[in-house]
């Protein structure tokens, strides 16, 4: 059998720049704050671009609340955020 990792890769493009990041590397509430911070929106005005109040993203970034699939869906949609699964196949050994 051939064994793989599944990795979850976010693209973001600001003004000429394109930010990649693996999300696999990090927290969920650290995921939430880095693309909050990709924005340069405050806690208030970014929750209000996903319809969430400034309280639920600070329960995000703090991990008080779990980021969901739907909301990391919801965050990359409305900000043109490209998220990437990819699937790292490792040789038998």
């Amino acid at each position: 059998y051939e064994a793989f990792e599944i990795q979850y890769i976010a693209y973001f493009k600001k003004g000429g720049d394109q930010v990649k990041f693996v999300l696999n590397d990090f927290k969920p509430e650290e995921i939430c704050k880095i693309l909050r911070e990709w924005t340069d929106l405050t806690q208030e005005k970014f929750g209000k671009t996903i319809q969430r109040s400034g309280r639920s993203i600070r329960m995000l970034e703090s991990g008080e609340s779990h980021l969901t699939v739907e909301t990391l869906l919801a965050i990359a949609k409305t900000h043109n955020i490209k998220i990437i699964a990819e699937k790292e196949v490792k040789p038998e050994k």
